[in-house]
């Protein structure tokens, strides 16, 4: 049975103890299964205070992040190894049981140049390694791609499907984006069928960050490839209405949905299951 989850973004601009709470009630009050933690401050995180919050709600939690400057994965695996245990240890103190995003390099680091085989091949190593410590927490992790304005490392699903076969690890998996998607990808089909065998997580978010179904995303081509990929994992809306000053630098949002939360999050949980039943997923 599919499970539909949503990024707290839609309702806060910043993750603390008493937004965060909001938010989980939020998500559990509107119907949604889970609630995405955007966990950008392990060291900053409490999750004690949230544990009773998610029982409160009847909803459960993943995690996704971006990686900070100073530990972009190419140039400082430690560092980055480090971050991410901070957050397994995180997630797993509130129950969560996954974790992804840009979770092998930073936003807005680049070089001018493509990915080298060996920053690559550091990454493959790396992730081993946090794959290994998130397996003794009992989460799995996604590999998230973003498009060429955020990243030079991970634009096309198909760049990502090759390092989680590299890394072999079998707790890790693809993190598929639609809104990455519609910048990098020849079209919407296609290339969730052919990744399909690792592909395990999806931000269901439209070209313009705001309500879906109301942008240039092709829906149906989505939903027709997950269907015809066997796709059964979470969907989660990520649509952005409220930003701190750090997010909307990372993602480049200068300008935000006109709509309110709360319309953003019903409207899009329905469009979701509608489609998800149009489709027999």
């Amino acid at each position: 049975m599919l499970k539909f989850g949503a990024n707290a973004f839609i309702w806060i601009d910043e993750w603390t103890v008493e937004k965060g709470d909001y938010a989980i009630s939020e998500a559990g009050r509107l119907g949604f299964d889970f609630i995405e933690i955007p966990l950008m401050k392990p060291k900053e995180f409490q999750a004690k205070p949230h544990v009773e919050a998610l029982k409160k709600a009847g909803i459960q939690a993943t995690a996704s992040l971006i990686l900070p400057e100073y530990a972009h994965m190419p140039d400082h695996p430690t560092l980055a190894k480090e971050f991410l245990v901070g957050v397994l240890d995180g997630l797993a103190a509130v129950g969560g049981t996954y974790m992804c995003g840009c979770i092998a390099f930073a936003g807005g680091v680049f070089t001018g140049k493509p990915p080298t085989e060996m920053e690559r091949q550091v990454v493959v190593d790396t992730l081993g390694e946090v794959c290994h410590e998130a397996k003794q927490r009992g989460i799995t992790v996604g590999l998230e791609c973003v498009n060429r304005y955020e990243t030079y490392m991970y634009n096309a699903l198909a760049d990502g499907k090759e390092t989680v076969k590299a890394v072999g690890a079998d707790n890790l998996e693809l993190h598929a984006d639609t809104y990455h998607m519609n910048i990098e990808e020849e079209g919407f089909y296609q290339p969730l069928v052919d990744c399909a065998d690792v592909l395990g997580y999806i931000h269901m978010s439209e070209s313009h960050r705001g309500l879906i179904g109301t942008g240039t995303i092709n829906w149906d081509d989505i939903f027709r490839g997950l269907k015809d990929g066997g796709y059964a994992g979470p969907m989660v809306l990520e649509s952005f209405s409220e930003n701190n000053p750090e997010l909307i630098a990372a993602i480049r949002l200068w300008r935000p949905p006109a709509q309110k939360p709360e319309f953003l999050a019903s409207e899009g949980l329905k469009f979701l299951r509608h489609m998800s039943e149009k489709y027999a997923l």
